[in-house]
C-alpha cells in the first residue's frame, strides 16, 4: 500500500490529479472503491457486532446503503453533472459555493471535515480493536499507531488515484479472504448447521429480528449520506462521464446488500455460536457479559485460524480498514484545503499540491488522537454520519431540488441542524438524556434544520456569491 502512495506521488501533477484522480477512472475502479469506502473495516467489524448480538436480521443496515446507492444514482448524479458541464468542482461544498454563497460553503466545509475525522478515528479504532484481540501482546495504542501512519503516510503522498487503486487491490483482499478463509472455515469449525442451530436460539435466523426504530434510524443516517458524503463527490468527479458514475453506484449497491451485509453478520453469527461452545473460554470470554459483540468476530478467527491463514484474513481485515481509513481523510484534506484555505488565499497549483499534503497530515494525527479515546466504532460512525446528514442534507436539497433558494436560510439551517444532533448525542452520552422510543437523534437535527430553512427561506430570497474562483 505504501508502494502504491508513493507510485502515485511521482505521477501527480496537479490538484486535479490529487484530489479527483484526473477525472478519467472507470466503473469498475470506482464503484469497487465507493463499495470499500463505504462499507470498510469499520462497518464489516459493526456488521460482525451485529450478526453477534442480534443475527441475520443485522444485515438490513446494509440494505439502507444499497437504497441510497441507488436512489442517488438515479437523482443526485445527473444533477451534478449538470453542475460540472458548468463548473470544474472538486469538493462537495463547492455545490453550496455556487448555488449559495461563500459562506455558505464555508460552513459546510467545517461540518464536512469534522465529521470526516470522526469517520477517520472510527476506523482506525476497528484496526486496533482486530489487532489487540488477534495479537495480545499488542498494545491498542501500538495498534492505532501502526494502523494510523501508513494509512495517513500513503494517502498524503499518493492522494486519490492511490486511495481509488488501493481500494480496488484492498477489496480484492477482503472479499477472497472472507469467501475463501473466513466464512468456510468457521462455519466448519463451530460445527456446521447443525450445530448453529442447536446452539442458537430461532430467533438469529429471523431476518426479521429487528426493531421498526433500529431500520428507521439506519435509514435516516445512511440513506442521507450517499447524497452528502464528500468521498461520494470525489469519486463522481473523478469518473469518466455520467454514465459511468451511475454505473459504479449502482455495482456499489449490489456489493453492499445482500453481499457484505450477509458475510459480515453470517461470520458475527458464528462468533456467537463459538461463544456459546466455550470456545473462548481460554481467553477469558466465558459468557456474554464478559465480551464486547464487536470483539466476537476478530476472537473467532484469532481462536480458529493457523498461522499463515491467519495473516491472510487480517491482511483481508486490515486492507478494509484502510480502503476506508484513506477516504475520509481525502474528503476532510480537500474540504479544508479547497473550501477553507484555498477560497481565500491565492496559492500557486504547486503550493497546493504541497499544502495539501501537510493538511492530510495533519488531519490524519487529529483522527489518531481522537481514535485513542472511543471505545465503539460503529456508534463512532454513526454518530459522525449523523453530524455530517443533519446538518447538510436539507441545504443540498434545497440548493438542488428546491425553488425557493436562500443562502441566510442554508447557513442558519447547517448551524441548527448540525447543533440540535450534536447536542442530543452528548446528552445522550452522558446519560442526561433520553430520547423517547429510541429514535435517533439525527431525526431532531434534519427537522430542525428542515424548519429553519423554511423559516428562513420565506423572508431571504438568495444572494450573489461573493467570491468567484
Amino acid at each position: 500500500m505504501l508502494a502504491v502512495g508513493f507510485y502515485f506521488m511521482r505521477r501527480n501533477k496537479d490538484i486535479d490529479d490529487y484530489y479527483v484522480g484526473g477525472r478519467g477512472m472507470s466503473s469498475g475502479h470506482i464503484g469497487l472503491s465507493v463499495v470499500a469506502t463505504d462499507v470498510g473495516g469499520g462497518f464489516s467489524i459493526g456488521l460482525g457486532g451485529l450478526g453477534f448480538a442480534i443475527g441475520l436480521a443485522g444485515s438490513w443496515m446494509l440494505f439502507t446503503g444499497l437504497v441510497g446507492a441507488w436512489l442517488s444514482a438515479y437523482f443526485l448524479i445527473p444533477k451534478i453533472f449538470g453542475l460540472l458541464r458548468r463548473h470544474k468542482l472538486f469538493t462537495f461544498p463547492e455545490i453550496f459555493f455556487h448555488l449559495f454563497n461563500s459562506r455558505v460553503a464555508f460552513l459546510a466545509a467545517l461540518v464536512s471535515a469534522i465529521g470526516y475525522i470522526g469517520f477517520t478515528g472510527a476506523q482506525i479504532l476497528a484496526g486496533a480493536k482486530l489487532a489487540t484481540a488477534t495479537f495480545p501482546d499488542l498494545s491498542l495504542q501500538s495498534a492505532v499507531w501502526i494502523m494510523g501512519l501508513t494509512a495517513v503516510i500513503y494517502t498524503v503522498f499518493g492522494g486519490l488515484k492511490a486511495v481509488i487503486y488501493t481500494d480496488t487491490v484492498q477489496w480484492i483482499i477482503l472479499m477472497a479472504g472472507l469467501i475463501f478463509i473466513g466464512i468456510p472455515m468457521s462455519y466448519f469449525a463451530v460445527g456446521g448447521y447443525d450445530a448453529i442451530k442447536a446452539t442458537l436460539d430461532p430467533s438469529f435466523f429471523n431476518l426479521f429480528n429487528l426493531p421498526w426504530v433500529d431500520l428507521f434510524n439506519w435509514a435516516l443516517t445512511i440513506i442521507p449520506i450517499w447524497f452528502i458524503g464528500m468521498t461520494l463527490y470525489q469519486r463522481i468527479y473523478a469518473s469518466r462521464d455520467e454514465k459511468t458514475a451511475r454505473k459504479a453506484w449502482f455495482l456499489a449497491g449490489i456489493f453492499e446488500w445482500p453481499i457484505m451485509a450477509f458475510m459480515g453478520v453470517l461470520l458475527g453469527l458464528f462468533a456467537r455460536v463459538a461463544l456459546q461452545q466455550g470456545m473462548f473460554d481460554e481467553l477469558g470470554y466465558t459468557d456474554l457479559a464478559s465480551i464486547d459483540a464487536e470483539m466476537g468476530l476478530p476472537l473467532l478467527l484469532r481462536s480458529i485460524l493457523p498461522v499463515g491463514l491467519m495473516g491472510l484474513m487480517m491482511s483481508a481485515y486490515f486492507s478494509a480498514i484502510m480502503s476506508t481509513a484513506d477516504s475520509c481523510l481525502m474528503a476532510a484534506s480537500g474540504n479544508v484545503l479547497t473550501d477553507i484555505i484555498g477560497r481565500y488565499t491565492n496559492l500557486s497549483e504547486h503550493k497546493l499540491l504541497r499544502y495539501s499534503q501537510y493538511v492530510t497530515f495533519a488531519i490524519g494525527a487529529l483522527s489518531l488522537l481522537l481514535a485513542t479515546q472511543m471505545n465503539n466504532v460503529l456508534d463512532l460512525m454513526l454518530m459522525s454520519y449523523s453530524f455530517m446528514v443533519s446538518g447538510l442534507f436539507v441545504p443540498l436539497l434545497a440548493a438542488l431540488f428546491f425553488r425557493q433558494k436562500s443562502s441566510v436560510a442554508a447557513w442558519w439551517s447547517i448551524l441548527i441542524g448540525g447543533s440540535t444532533t450534536l447536542s442530543l448525542e452528548v446528552l445522550i452520552v452522558n446519560n442526561s438524556f433520553h430520547i423517547p422510543l429510541d429514535l435517533n437523534p439525527n431525526l431532531f437535527g434534519i427537522t430542525a434544520a428542515l424548519i429553519t430553512y423554511f423559516s428562513i427561506a420565506k423572508y431571504k430570497s438568495n444572494e450573489l456569491p461573493t467570491y468567484r474562483r
